[in-house]
């Protein structure tokens, strides 16, 4: 299982990013391009979150469907695979869309200093 390491990467970065402030709700953005299974995401993040700002965070995965846009007739095509077949037969597309692995968003409690 790649997600289990995918992460503890997201988990590293969240932490550097938030400074020592307790992570509240963090949002990723997950293409369905990406042989990502969110739900093994959110099967793992509790498990290496312990011990970090982002224990008892909330997690929010938002899914990106795949979108190709044809090299030959400029037309739009939905993708549920990193490859297809435009209507006009063409096969050469190019990926606009579902190849994402964002950290859209992290909310931190307020520091009072």
């Amino acid at each position: 299982m790649h997600e289990l390491g995918i992460t503890q990467n997201i988990v590293a970065i969240a932490t550097e990013h938030a400074n020592g402030a307790r992570v509240q709700r963090i949002t990723l953005e997950i293409g369905q391009l990406t042989a990502i299974m969110p739900e093994a995401i959110r099967f793992c993040f509790d498990v290496c979150a312990q011990g970090t700002v982002l224990e008892g965070a909330t997690l929010e995965i938002l899914e990106r469907p795949g979108l190709g846009k044809c090299r030959v007739c400029d037309r739009e095509i939905a993708l549920s695979q990193p490859f297809g077949v435009c209507d006009c037969g063409n096969t050469r597309l190019d990926i606009i869309q579902g190849q994402e692995l964002t950290i859209k968003e992290l909310e931190t409690e307020v520091l009072c200093a």
